[in-house]
């Protein structure tokens, strides 16, 4: 975990000091990991299309990532589109995935399918994860805050992700599931190492602990996915092995895979966005008690936080043919990233974008939960979950300060804080 960056002079500082000494785009660098915006802006005033010396094209202006997302022509099946790695930690994990492909132990998640597969399952999940679905939970997400701040307001403190962000979205995915708790730090550890090996500073043994991960997880939620097979219930779960739809279904892998992906995206981003969110606010005070005294901006709010620092940092496209960003040719099979942190800070969209402002009438066109075929499945969810969450907390506390510096998980592909410790104590906003 790294501390929060001193002050946006010193990062700004050090951005331009490695402009002009180092890679313009370095995930390797502590700093960048810290706080990538001033390093973005670098990058999107002086090589917006940055070719990068560790083997991908770097994008940052929301045009040309908008575009990405959204295009035909661009591929979210890595394994089956890009160019054979020659790093190799890349090739070690691609040869595992394409192992355990063949002995029919894993398929790929929807998050890296291209029509017409994504297609397909896509609409059969739609069909148990409806956005009227996910409204009826409101209620139930709401106890859920209430009884953790009812703790916190006897106790006058709380630290936010664990006792907070973590609990109520994975209570929700578990509930929507109808999956019990009792091994909820195994699936948090679970989790963090899978998601560990997104990062693009993965080493040998990040992907020996994320593969490991995944067969305890597997194995785990196939004892739970076989047991559901013989006695199907009122849930999500239950509907994804009954679900039809022109005589298709899921194949017991592609089940598996899903509801991994449910367990993990379920309550992972939602964590990072309630964690991300509060400090966001904490540190912009006016903004803050714009949203305590007006409650019904809470959705166009959580847009804004959004836009303004989000869960996911990038994600990866390969072309599958010849593209062009301006000046720059980009091959087929080559890798994309995509910056989504950079293009929601793009001031040719947003203006003065590194303010906060919860009344920006554009905020609704962040990419932060991309875009396009794959825009996030569970994006109703999360901001459902992270507007009750946040909403509740600044309304039912009038005083909300933080005890210590807050932290952060040392990623770039996953922003989120680690710690949060608040004291509060309640005033006139109080239900």
């Amino acid at each position: 975990m790294t501390d929060i960056a001193a002050s946006p002079d010193a990062v700004s500082a050090t951005a331009a000091e490695t402009a002009s000494s180092g890679p313009l785009f370095n995930p390797f660098d502590p700093a960048f990991r810290a706080n990538p915006y001033p390093f973005y802006d670098i990058l999107r005033s002086t090589e917006p299309v940055h070719v990068s010396p560790f083997g991908f094209t770097v994008l940052t202006r929301y045009d040309d990532v908008s575009r990405t997302l959204r295009g035909g022509e661009f591929s979210r099946d890595v394994e089956a589109n890009a160019t054979e790695p020659s790093d190799p930690i890349r090739q070690a994990r691609l040869e595992t995935l394409r192992e355990r492909r063949e002995q029919g132990t894993a398929a790929k998640t929807i998050l890296n399918l291209d029509p017409p597969d994504h297609t397909r399952l896509r609409r059969l999940v739609n069909l148990a994860f409806t956005p009227r679905a996910i409204e009826r939970l409101r209620s139930r997400i709401q106890s859920l805050v209430d009884a953790i701040l009812d703790t916190a307001a006897e106790r006058g403190s709380i630290e936010l992700v664990d006792a907070l962000a973590f609990p109520v979205p994975f209570q929700v995915i578990s509930d929507l599931l109808d999956l019990p708790t009792e091994r909820s730090d195994d699936i948090r550890d679970w989790s963090q190492a899978l998601t560990a090996a997104l990062e693009p500073t993965s080493s040998t043994e990040t992907l020996h602990d994320a593969e490991r991960a995944s067969r305890l997880m597997g194995a785990y939620l196939g004892e739970v996915i076989e047991d559901r097979r013989q006695h199907l219930g009122d849930d999500v779960l239950s509907a994804l092995i009954t679900v039809e739809e022109a005589g298709e279904r899921m194949s017991t892998a592609e089940l598996l895979s899903f509801v991994t992906l449910l367990y993990v995206a379920g309550h992972e981003t939602t964590v990072n966005l309630i964690g991300n969110g509060t400090l966001a606010l904490l540190n912009n005070r006016d903004e803050l008690r714009r949203w305590r005294d007006d409650p019904t901006i809470g959705s166009a709010a959580v847009d804004e936080l959004l836009r303004f620092d989000g869960p996911v940092q990038h994600t990866v496209r390969v072309p599958t043919e010849t593209v062009r960003y301006g000046d720059v040719t980009v091959q087929s099979g080559s890798m994309v990233m995509t910056i989504l942190g950079a293009a929601n800070h793009d001031p040719s969209v947003f203006e003065n974008p590194h303010a906060l402002r919860l009344d920006r009438p554009n905020a609704g066109r962040h990419v932060a939960l991309s875009a396009g075929i794959h825009y996030c499945l569970g994006a109703s969810l999360a901001k459902l979950e992270a507007e009750v969450a946040i909403g509740s907390l600044i309304k039912r506390f009038e005083t909300i300060e933080m005890t210590a510096t807050p932290t952060w998980r040392d990623r770039l592909t996953i922003r989120g804080v680690s710690s949060l410790p608040l004291a509060l104590a309640p005033g006139r906003h109080s239900a």
